[in-house]
């Protein structure tokens, strides 16, 4: 999947008014989901995305930080810049195009890392109730 691609998808999902505020939301996610990543994975991860979605894995990635699904949620808002319910839906939908864009694999090695709280979230966010 190309950059362009993505970043329409997650606008489309996430019914974002802008490309911008589609990359913010996309930037804000990633690099989340990028610091809870431990060692390798965030490159692995990165590699199968375009680079400039990718980069945002790899900014604070391999750190492996442990924490819990309400710290992703607050941190992917305070990055964002968005309040809470409006920051978790879009990185619902971050989640979705990222499923979308790699491989089952890929996805398989990330819910591996993650403390099962994570698997709700990511199931909601790739089967749950998305506009198509």
């Amino acid at each position: 999947m190309k950059h362009d691609e993505f970043i329409g998808r997650v606008q489309h999902y996430a019914r974002l008014g802008s490309r911008g505020d589609a990359e913010r939301a996309t930037r804000a996610t990633l690099e989340t989901l990028g610091e809870r990543l431990a060692g390798g994975e965030p490159k692995d991860l990165a590699s199968q995305l375009p680079p400039e979605i990718g980069e945002h894995l790899l900014r604070y990635g391999g750190i492996g930080e442990r924490f819990s699904l309400d710290e992703f949620y607050r941190r992917v808002s305070l990055r964002e810049g968005e309040d809470l319910p409006k920051a978790v839906f879009h990185a619902r939908a971050v989640i979705r195009v990222l499923n979308e864009a790699v491989s089952k694999g890929e996805i398989e090695d990330i819910f591996a890392q993650l403390p099962p709280e994570f698997d709700r979230f990511f199931q909601e966010a790739i089967e749950g109730p998305m506009p198509s």
